[in-house]
């Protein structure tokens, strides 16, 4: 019997249950056998992994999380081993690859972003391995994919909180802003904003000012709405041009943890406003809960599409959203950028036309 690997890597988000159902469904009629790695290609270079069967992928549709595990710190080409107490870094993709071999393994699908599937195209590039990649982050930026799993229901969670956040500021008369996530690009953000009545929007993509910033208060307050709802991308920069950051994690492919952006707009607001400004973090919040039947329908769709090119022997490939369809490209095109918003995109002007403030 064939065997198909699958492992999901990177952070967590709602729909990596329903890839490795649809995955499951779609190959064993197929006559294969379908291997799941446990907590990323860490359960690849240490051969932990289980058989996925009916009873393992039973009730998993609606399920957030992913029943294999993830992690994003465990490349095996830069895999950290402890030594007589000391942490190393040892080139460990060769263990990976006999443990695909021990297995009768003849192809991996690999659920990430841009991370991940760089390590798979680095397995595809050195070691030749036949590797099918799934384009998964609630941040949305993926390249040559037009929307990833996981945002849907990530940007209804953030645009339910602006929604509470409204009440509470009007309430007290308060600024409430809103740090979201998205790494380096500002989909959530802009999209949540849009869709919550944000007042100001500041994403990475557009330089901001807090003059700006400012203004569009005071204003608001002189036609007697004394309070605002300001909306924050993690990967906004300060005025200075610096990245906030929380924490730089060695051995991560996220080396820099972002994070306390929204505190200084906040803090700068307050300073030049007088208004009492209130700050919400919503972090990992927005990679919880059962996935939307948005993300349900596409992820299973994103799982056939990777079972079947597994069946059909197209390797080195991502399956991507384009339109309506689903598609393959190249992995190399799939992960050579990342896919941020357009400055001149109609959402920017959608946002400018109705008032928004963009920070600029």
């Amino acid at each position: 019997m064939p065997k198909v690997g699958i492992l999901t890597g990177g952070g967590d988000c709602p729909g990596l249950n329903a890839v490795i159902r649809a995955v499951a469904k779609t190959l064993w009629p197929q006559g294969y056998e379908v291997i799941g790695f446990l907590d990323g290609f860490a359960g690849l270079v240490e051969g932990r992994y289980l058989k996925l069967d009916n009873p393992s992928i039973s009730g998993l549709l609606h399920r957030g999380g992913t029943i294999l595990g993830t992690n994003n710190r465990n490349d095996p080409f830069h895999y950290p081993v402890r030594k007589n107490g000391q942490l190393t870094y040892q080139d460990m993709s060769d263990v990976a690859i006999e443990n695909l071999a021990r297995l009768g393994i003849e192809s991996l699908i690999v659920v990430g972003g841009d991370g991940s599937l760089s390590i798979a195209r680095e397995f595809k590039e050195k070691k030749g391995l036949n590797v099918i990649g799934v384009p998964k982050t609630i941040d949305n930026d993926l390249a040559s994919t037009d929307q990833t799993f996981g945002f849907d229901t990530a940007l209804a969670t953030a645009t339910d909180a602006l929604d509470k956040l409204h009440t509470t500021a009007e309430s007290h008369h308060r600024v409430m802003v809103l740090e979201l996530m998205g790494r380096y690009a500002g989909w959530i953000a802009l999209e949540s904003g849009l869709a919550g009545g944000a007042d100001v929007i500041l994403i990475p993509e557009i330089p901001w000012n807090i003059d700006s910033v400012v203004r569009k208060i005071l204003d608001r307050k002189n036609q007697g709405k004394p309070f605002s709802i300001v909306v924050v991308a993690e990967g906004v920069k300060s005025p200075s041009g610096e990245l906030v950051v929380r924490q730089t994690i060695p051995d991560s492919a996220e080396r820099l943890r972002l994070g306390g952006i929204g505190e200084l707009v906040a803090k700068m607001i307050e300073e030049r406003t007088q208004i009492e400004t209130r700050t919400t973090v919503l972090g990992h919040i927005q990679r919880g809960g059962s996935p939307s039947p948005f993300d349900r329908i596409l992820a299973t769709r994103l799982g056939v599409a990777a079972a079947m090119a597994a069946v059909q022997h197209n390797y080195g490939i991502m399956v991507s959203l384009k339109g309506q369809n689903i598609v393959p490209v190249p992995l190399e095109e799939a992960t050579s950028k990342l896919r941020q918003v357009p400055v001149d995109s109609q959402l920017i002007q959608a946002a400018r036309a109705i008032g928004i403030c963009l920070g600029d």
